[in-house]
């Protein structure tokens, strides 16, 4: 589990596909703290480390993480957000994340407003995913508060602390992001189509 609070960027430092799976070598800070088998969160998506290196680490995503993700389109040099797993017991500062992306969206604008950004993502909403008015979703990893909250879509207002520490100074109107949406509404969802 994870809070959606990240904690430093990573860098893409190597990429190797080796049949279905893609191996992502990640120069981080973090690296000299990390062992092999500990999950570290990667754009919002749980990742394995299986391999150390002393400013560097090794992780690997399956076919099936690549086709729900925008992992797939990492490239070199790539920045990535990066949040080692939750301790029992510690402050939960952001929402309950586990890491599972439910899928892609897409940055359809961005505004800036007096010292902060409005960003505005649209989804498939075929897959059965919804936002709430003022509820929790995760956009590449980042635990952020749903404002103007539509059918397909949603907007995050992004305070200049996230926007210089995260991927989303990088993100641009077009971008693919990662998408976790709230479990707990998830479940009460799931629950709810029982009595419809």
């Amino acid at each position: 589990m994870f809070t959606g609070i990240v904690e430093t960027l990573g860098k893409i430092k190597n990429l190797t596909r080796e049949d279905g799976n893609l191996h992502i070598e990640v120069e981080s800070s973090l690296a000299p703290e990390l062992k092999i088998d500990q999950s570290v969160s990667h754009n919002g998506v749980c990742l394995t480390v299986v391999g150390l290196k002393t400013n560097s680490y090794v992780v690997s995503a399956i076919s099936e993480t690549l086709e729900k993700t925008n992992l797939d389109a990492l490239q070199i040099d790539d920045l990535v957000n990066l949040e080692r797993a939750m301790k029992l017991g510690d402050r939960l500062d952001g929402h309950l994340v586990q890491g599972h992306v439910d899928q892609v969206g897409r940055c359809t604008s961005i505004k800036e407003e007096n010292g902060s950004w409005l960003f505005t993502f649209n989804y498939d909403e075929t897959l059965g995913n919804i936002t709430v008015e003022k509820g929790s979703i995760t956009v590449n990893g980042v635990s952020l508060t749903v404002v103007n909250s539509e059918k397909n879509s949603f907007s995050v207002a992004i305070i200049p602390y996230t926007y210089a520490h995260t991927t989303f100074k990088n993100c641009v109107k077009g971008s693919i992001v990662n998408l976790e949406f709230d479990v707990v509404g998830k479940y009460l969802k799931r629950l709810s189509e029982g009595y419809l």
